[in-house]
C-alpha cells in the first residue's frame, strides 16, 4: 500500500549537510512556536488512499468535526508521495510550510536532524494522552534512540505474507511456509505454466529495502553499526541481500519482468494469480481494488530462517507507517497540539485506520473488533512481536535509496540472466556504502 520512499534522498543529504534551526508554519523566527494564529491551521497530508481527492473525501468531514470542536479552521493540502519529502526540505529552509504534516515513519530521525520538528517531550506528550496510549514498536519509529520522539504515531503497518489458497490448494501445499527455505520450496512448486511463486517489485528501492532489512536482521545485521556508522557490506548484509535478490536469480521463483516493477504492479500479478506469494503491507484493500476476494488468499507472517526463532534475529517486518508532525515555530502551537491530540484519538484513529486499511497506533484503538479480521490480526500480530523500526539515525533516507538502488540493479542484472554471486553483491553494497555521506 505504501510504497512512498523512491525519494530525493540527496536533497535531505544536502540539508542534513548544514545543520539548521529550521522553521515552517509561518514567520515565527524563534523556533519555539507561538499562538499569533490561534484560529486556523495548515496541515500536509500525505496520499493514502486511491487518489488524492479521495484522501480529501476522506478527510474533509473529520477536519470539519474538528473545526466544530474547536472553532480552528484547518486548511488541507494532500501532498502526493513523489513530491512529499522535497516539500517538507523546502519547509524546513524557507519558513513557508504547514504547522502539521505527515512524514513516512522512516524519516522521523532524519527530519529530526535538521531542528524543525516539533520534540514530543513527556510534557507534550502528555496533553495528547502519554506516550503509554501508542503501540511501543509504532512510537519507536518516531525519532532517535535516546532522543525525544520528532513525531507521533497516525496510522500502523507491517508485512506480512499473502498467499493464493486456490493455487496453494492445487499444488498440494497444505499450510503457508513458516521459514524461507520452506517457501523457495513451495515457490518452486508453484512457478509453472506462465505463473510464478512469489510477486517481487524489484525496481522499487524502498520494497527492496525493507526486506533487505528484515533479512538482514535474521542475519545479525542492522546495516548500520551502534554508532550509526554504515556496514552495508559486512558479511551478513551481503547474505540478506544475496537471499533476496536469489529468489529471482538462483531460485527462479518471481518472474524476470518483476525487476522492472515499481508502481505496484506485483500486487496486481498476485491479485490475478500470475504469481501465488506476495510479501507486502495491508493489502488487502489493494487486491479488493483488483476484484480479489479476502476468501480467496490468506495472509501468513512473513518468514524467517529457522523456526521458532528468539532473540534479535525474531524480525519479519520493518515498523512500517505514517507519523505526524509539528514544525515547532507554528503559528498556533496550542491548536496544532490539540490537531494531534483529536487525530490520535480513539475514534478518528478507528475511522481513518479502517478506511485506509492500516491499523490504529493506539493500543485501545487497535484492539478494536473493527481491527480482528484476519489480515489486521496477523499485522498487528507482528507488530506487537516481531517488528523493528528502520536504523533511526540522521542519514537514513540515504541508506534507503543507495541500498535499494544497488538491489534494483542488482535484479535486473538476474532478470537479463547475468551471474549474481556473492562477490558481486559485496561488490554493489561496498559502492553504496562508499556514496554515503560523512555523518
Amino acid at each position: 500500500m505504501l510504497n512512498y520512499r523512491v525519494l530525493a534522498a540527496a536533497a535531505l543529504a544536502a540539508v542534513l549537510t548544514g545543520t539548521t534551526a529550521a522553521c515552517g508554519g509561518g514567520s515565527s523566527t524563534d523556533g519555539s512556536g507561538g499562538n499569533s494564529s490561534p484560529k486556523t491551521l495548515t496541515y500536509w497530508a500525505s496520499n493514502q488512499g486511491a487518489s488524492l481527492e479521495n484522501d480529501k473525501a476522506v478527510l474533509t468531514p473529520e477536519l470539519n468535526k474538528f473545526e466544530k470542536q474547536t472553532g480552528i479552521k484547518v486548511k488541507l493540502e494532500v501532498v502526493p508521495w513523489s513530491d512529499l519529502l522535497n516539500r517538507i526540505l523546502a519547509a524546513t529552509t524557507s519558513g513557508q510550510g504547514p504547522d502539521v504534516l505527515n512524514i513516512g515513519n522512516t524519516w522521523s530521525a532524519s527530519l529530526q536532524a535538521t531542528g524543525a520538528l516539533l520534540p514530543w517531550d513527556s510534557a507534550n506528550l502528555a496533553k495528547i494522552g502519554g506516550k503509554d496510549r501508542f503501540v511501543p514498536a509504532a512510537l519507536a519509529a518516531a525519532g532517535a534512540q535516546g532522543k525525544d520522539p520528532a513525531a507521533v504515531p497516525l496510522y500502523s503497518l507491517a508485512y506480512g505474507l499473502y498467499y493464493n489458497k486456490k493455487m496453494f490448494q492445487a499444488a498440494g501445499i497444505a499450510t503457508p511456509p513458516t521459514t524461507w527455505d520452506e517457501l523457495v520450496t513451495d515457490g518452486k512448486k508453484l512457478t509453472q505454466n506462465g505463473h510464478y511463486g512469489l510477486a517481487m517489485e524489484g525496481a522499487n528501492p524502498s520494497e527492496n529495502i525493507h526486506h533487505a532489512f528484515v533479512l538482514g536482521k535474521q542475519h545479525g545485521t542492522d546495516f548500520f553499526d551502534a554508532a550509526g556508522k554504515p556496514q552495508f557490506d559486512s558479511p551478513q548484509a551481503v547474505a540478506a541481500v544475496k537471499q533476496y535478490i536469489d529468489f529471482m536469480a538462483k531460485d527462479k521463483i518471481a518472474a524476470p519482468g518483476n525487476a522492472e516493477y515499481a508502481a505496484n504492479q506485483s500486487v496486481s500479478d498476485f491479485a490475478t494469480g500470475k504469481a501465488a506469494m506476495l510479501l507486502w503491507q495491508a493489502a488487502g484493500s489493494s487486491l479488493k481494488s483488483h476484484g480479489m476476494k479476502p476468501a480467496d488468499y490468506g495472509v501468513a507472517p512473513v518468514p524467517f530462517q529457522t523456526a521458532n526463532p528468539s532473540g534479535s534475529t525474531k524480525i519479519n517486518s520493518m515498523v512500517a507507517g505514517i507519523n505526524l508532525a509539528v514544525f515547532k515555530n507554528t503559528k498556533n502551537l496550542d491548536g496544532a497540539v490539540n490537531f494531534v491530540k483529536f487525530m490520535t484519538s480513539d475514534s478518528e484513529q478507528k475511522i481513518l485506520n479502517g478506511t485506509y486499511g492500516s491499523l490504529p497506533s493506539v493500543k485501545t484503538a487497535q484492539g478494536d473488533k473493527a481491527f480482528s479480521a484476519p489480515e489486521q490480526t496477523v499485522l498487528a500480530d507482528t507488530l506487537a512481536s516481531s517488528a523493528a523500526p528502520l536504523p533511526q539515525v540522521p542519514n537514513e533516507s540515504q541508506f534507503e535509496t543507495l541500498v535499494g538502488t544497488a538491489m534494483k540493479d542488482l535484479l535486473a542484472d538476474a532478470a537479463a540472466g547475468k551471474a549474481v554471486t556473492t562477490a558481486s553483491v559485496k561488490t554493489a553494497l561496498t559502492k553504496a556504502q562508499q556514496q554515503m555521506p560523512a555523518s
